[in-house]
């Protein structure tokens, strides 16, 4: 919402104020006010880039299933929803609650579903790390630094406890719908509400581990929400610094 205002103030040749800076600082987590017009800017091109990829990789599938006016109306708006972690579909037209259960083993949805909520979990901080930077690693934030190594590991532990521990038998297809499933079902509780999976067919355990994923959520001045990836990361940092300290003095 602030940085809708900004950019709408932008537009219309109003001068961005101390105060209006300094609102979109807070918003974002930006480290300073200096350049957070620029900045601004950066977010506005980056959002609109994301979501009309995500959109056109989606179009071809729905418009076959949903026709071409309808089709194109659920890529957008089903790009949109997923960038912005927000999880709301349109799916209940093929049956009640499906959400994208129908499309559990489409590699294509399934990517640019979960493209789009990781993307728009990070934090725009951490965007234009990513795009100043580049692969030279050393020069990154620390706080991007730690977002995108804690990031891959809430990636990839569930997936593998998912894929061997959950979806396992023939009533969770064979082993690339296995996988498309454990992949997916790690990515969207991080605050997005879309599933490939029923829930009502999946174990006690593997509710928890979403519900703990959605409590964790994603980056700071990102479109997730949560608890943020920066701060679990800090708490565990900090509990085994603590252990290896203690375990030192005995």
């Amino acid at each position: 919402v602030v940085t809708v205002a900004v950019a709408v103030a932008m537009v219309s040749g109003k001068k961005i104020g101390l105060r209006e800076r300094s609102t979109m600082q807070d918003a974002i987590s930006a480290p300073k006010v200096g350049g957070i017009v620029r900045f601004t800017g950066f977010i506005l091109k980056g959002t609109f880039i994301v979501e009309l990829t995500g959109a056109v990789l989606m179009a071809p599938q729905f418009i076959k299933d949903f026709g071409f006016v309808k089709g194109i109306w659920y890529a957008v708006f089903h790009s949109i929803s997923a960038f912005c972690n927000a999880g709301f579909d349109l799916m209940g037209v093929r049956e009640p609650f499906s959400s994208l259960t129908h499309y559990v083993g489409h590699p294509v949805i399934n990517f640019a579903i979960m493209m789009l909520i990781v993307v728009g979990g990070l934090g725009f901080l951490t965007w234009e790390d990513i795009w100043t930077n580049r692969r030279c690693w050393r020069k990154y934030r620390m706080q991007s630094k730690v977002i995108l190594v804690t990031d891959l590991i809430l990636v990839i532990v569930p997936t593998v406890i998912f894929y061997f521990g959950e979806f396992h038998g023939s009533q969770w297809g064979n082993g690339l719908e296995r996988f498309w499933l454990s992949l997916f079902q790690a990515v969207t509780p991080r605050t997005a509400g879309f599933n490939t999976a029923d829930f009502g067919q999946m174990s006690e355990g593997g509710r928890f581990l979403m519900v703990m994923l959605m409590l964790i959520g994603g980056a700071p001045g990102s479109t997730a929400g949560g608890m943020k990836m920066t701060t679990i990361a800090v708490l565990l940092l900090s509990a085994a610094a603590v252990d290896r300290k203690s375990t030192r003095l005995n």
